[in-house]
């Protein structure tokens, strides 16, 4: 005989986006359900410390300030700092092909830092932690394998029988969201036909507490400041975004002579490449949902869009859909309206849509431009770049914006 419980909300994934909105959730007085495939022990296992480049994880994300200020307000951001992490304080960013260059510095700003480099499951395990003292009801360890709705009822069968139900569905379970599909809601998505290669790195030089970053034709490359626990600042977690046939080529290189290659694309910027990590490498392809909610059902992260890692702002977007989706959740409990009312999710799609809908965009026209080698399109991007730096407001005002401080 299955089990069927009940919540008010049902929230499917359990990473860095669907814990935070579980926990936040928790926090408002809703009975909460969270589902997880992984088990709460994988979770919740610290990180080893790192003295070489194989200790460091693979996945990174460069936290906004905004993002910080919402998994502090989770009481979570002081466990993930006592862990591994580097705050960068500047980023440069340059034309390959020409001679634009744009640095940001975050003493320009008055802020400590621009954002932090933090290893996924930092957030991951505390977050996990937070879950584990809280009131909400995790099922770890066990796949989804169905979603059904009866009546106001949403919810998910489970691969052991069991059956778990809520007014409302969260689905935070990445890009390829089952749940998604299995509602039914479209998504308009197209392949960039590259590759983002992630490896850990150790240069000769110190990376100067700066993140930086190089555009050339065939797609850009990320050198993210990692630190050790010894305060170490000669790692970096690198994110090489190239055209298919190129990663592919990139990919077969032995060590030495993909060290050698990362050496001339950051233009030695660091010095040396002394040491790479194993490399592993993902397709890039961008996607949107054309609707972020539907009956009792609610889209957040991944699962509602997915970006071009070039700026960093994938994380941060799906923080800003646990923001906005907290905060309509918060007012209908005040108001005393249930989860799942129609005006309560739209609402928060017509916050979150447009704004994502508009960095995606922002972003293509970024790769677009950056990938096109017509002269008089290389002398557009190098003038306005250089211009650009040497305009101290503007340039401001669009680093405040992308720290999450200009909402």
């Amino acid at each position: 005989m299955s089990e069927t419980r009940s919540y008010d909300i049902l929230v499917v994934g359990g990473g860095m986006i669907g814990s935070a909105l579980a926990l936040g959730l928790s926090r408002q007085g809703w009975h909460v359900g969270l589902v997880e495939g992984s088990t709460r022990e994988a979770l919740l296992k610290p990180l080893e410390p790192a003295t070489d480049v194989e200790d460091f994880e693979p996945r990174v994300s460069a936290i906004s300030v905004a993002s910080e200020q919402l998994l502090a307000s989770l009481g979570i951001w002081e466990d993930v700092m006592v862990g591994r992490h580097c705050d960068y304080q500047g980023m440069t960013v340059w034309d390959g092909d020409g001679t634009g260059r744009i640095h940001f510095d975050a003493a320009e700003l008055q802020s400590r830092a621009l954002g932090t480099i933090v290893e996924n499951h930092s957030i991951v395990r505390a977050l996990l932690a937070a879950l584990e003292a809280s009131d909400v009801d995790l099922t770890d360890g066990v796949k989804v394998t169905g979603c059904w709705q009866e009546g106001k009822q949403r919810g998910v069968e489970l691969a052991d029988g069991r059956k778990l139900g809520a007014e409302l569905l969260v689905a935070a379970d990445g890009a390829h969201s089952r749940l998604r599909q299995w509602v039914g809601l479209p998504t308009r998505e197209w392949d960039y036909d590259q590759q983002a290669i992630v490896c850990t790195v150790r240069t000769a030089q110190s990376h100067r507490y700066t993140a930086w970053q190089r555009f050339s034709s065939t797609g850009p490359l990320a050198f993210l400041p990692l630190l050790t626990e010894q305060g170490d600042d000669h790692f970096c977690s690198i994110v090489w975004s190239q055209d298919t046939d190129e990663a592919r080529r990139l990919m077969a290189l032995d060590d030495g002579a993909f060290a050698a290659g990362l050496e001339t694309a950051i233009e030695r910027q660091l010095g040396a490449v002394e040491t790479v990590s194993r490399r592993f490498a993902f397709p890039l392809r961008q996607r949107h949902a054309k609707d972020y909610v539907a009956s009792g059902f609610a889209l957040v992260g991944d699962a509602a869009h997915t970006i071009h890692p070039l700026a960093g702002q994938g994380a941060n977007l799906g923080y800003g859909d646990v923001r906005a989706l907290l905060e309509e959740l918060s007012r209908a409990k005040r108001i005393g309206v249930g989860p799942a009312e129609d005006l309560v999710l739209a609402r928060y799609q017509r916050r979150r849509k447009g704004e994502n809908l508009a960095m995606m965009a922002a972003m293509e026209g970024f790769k677009q431009l950056f990938a096109r080698d017509e002269l008089p399109l290389r002398w557009l991007r190098n003038t306005g770049m250089r211009w650009l730096d040497g305009l101290g407001p503007v340039k401001n005002r669009i680093a405040a914006e992308a720290m999450g401080l200009g909402r």
